[in-house]
């Protein structure tokens, strides 16, 4: 049954002693919890709601999912002070996200580089979307986690629920919960010192299906360009391998190729 969410239990759960959570809200209906989350502008405070009806994606795309049947939620957090290391935080906050569902439903999820949650059970199609902001008082951090929605429900054939996946009965609240004390550890790893922010790297680098593969990579031009992902660089920039040889990439649609040549889930 598709229960909406309660602020009160939320709130109990995360604003806690020791919790850099200091507050949340939670919407029936909202347009975007990261312009939300912008206007109220308090570092570690949460904006979440059941229905999400203007949601944005990365290179401006939008869209809206049936009320509450996907976590959408934006948090705005402090910037890590390292050097590079606000690059990585759309990349740990996919770590998040991955745990969240590990804990919750158990179903493994794989990472697309730079901000897509993917699951093998279903086909590698995408189950979430994340979209980092830069705020004058840190990173808005938006999630889009698809939780309940059936096939019909859905926006475009690539994506895919917990539900379409095989997690029957997942609690939102759980979710939610697990996925924002996720991202307090992430986050706390990468303004850590440099081994913890080492680490956190290499997790993101081990959890990411992009490295090592064929992709067509879509540029904010309008061009695509076949190459060979083969790593990341300390700006979490993703280095691909081209006819000129080695270049980083910041920004752009990354489609993964399947063997013989077709794309992959988007």
């Amino acid at each position: 049954m598709r229960e909406p969410l309660q602020r009160e239990p939320l709130h109990e759960a995360l604003v806690t002693p020791g919790s850099p959570w200091r507050g949340i809200d939670v919407h029936p209906e909202l347009g975007s919890t990261n312009a939300e989350a912008a206007r109220i502008g308090e570092p570690w405070h949460v904006v979440t709601t059941d229905h999400q009806v203007t949601g944005r994606g990365r290179l401006g795309r939008t869209w809206e999912t049936p009320a509450r049947t996907s976590v959408a939620l934006s948090a705005l957090v402090p910037a890590p002070s390292a050097p590079n290391a606000a690059g990585w935080m759309p990349l740990v906050t996919a770590l998040a996200v991955r745990d969240a569902i590990a804990e919750t439903t158990g179903l493994a999820a794989n990472l697309k580089w730079p901000n897509d949650v993917q699951l093998p059970a279903d086909d590698d199609r995408k189950v979430c979307g994340i979209l980092c902001e830069l705020h004058p008082a840190g990173i808005v951090v938006g999630i889009g986690l698809n939780v309940d929605q059936d096939r019909d429900e859905l926006p475009v054939p690539t994506a895919t629920s917990l539900h379409l996946a095989g997690a029957t009965d997942v609690s939102r609240h759980d979710l939610v919960v697990a996925l924002l004390r996720s991202l307090v550890r992430w986050h706390a790893a990468l303004s850590g010192g440099a081994g913890e922010r080492s680490a956190a790297h290499a997790a993101y680098r081990s959890a990411c299906t992009t490295i090592g593969r064929e992709v067509d990579l879509h540029e904010a031009g309008g061009a695509v360009r076949r190459v060979r992902a083969t790593g990341l660089d300390e700006q979490g920039r993703l280095v691909v391998a081209g006819p000129t040889g080695e270049y980083a990439v910041a920004a752009g649609d990354v489609v993964h190729v399947r063997p013989g040549g077709r794309e992959a889930q988007r």
